[in-house]
């Protein structure tokens, strides 16, 4: 999201819902994988689920990505 601006990324959070909704489930992905990076070693299970995380915070960047582009034309 660092090519969002401060001020757009506001805008987005209070104004739509569905933005704020992605933006919140971007940053629990965020969290949770930090919380795996403490980690010294990972299962296998946490191996697929650090995976598919990194696969859906990508996919919620380019959602609110691509609501920003629709927004500022």
């Amino acid at each position: 999201m660092s090519d969002l601006t401060d001020a757009l990324r506001k805008r987005l959070a209070d104004e739509d819902e569905e933005f704020r909704r992605w933006s919140r489930e971007h940053r629990e992905c965020e969290d949770r994988l930090a919380m795996l990076t403490e980690k010294r070693s990972l299962s296998s299970e946490e191996e697929l689920e650090e995976k598919e995380l990194k696969k859906r915070k990508l996919h919620l960047k380019d959602l609110m990505a691509g609501k920003a582009r629709q927004l500022t034309g």
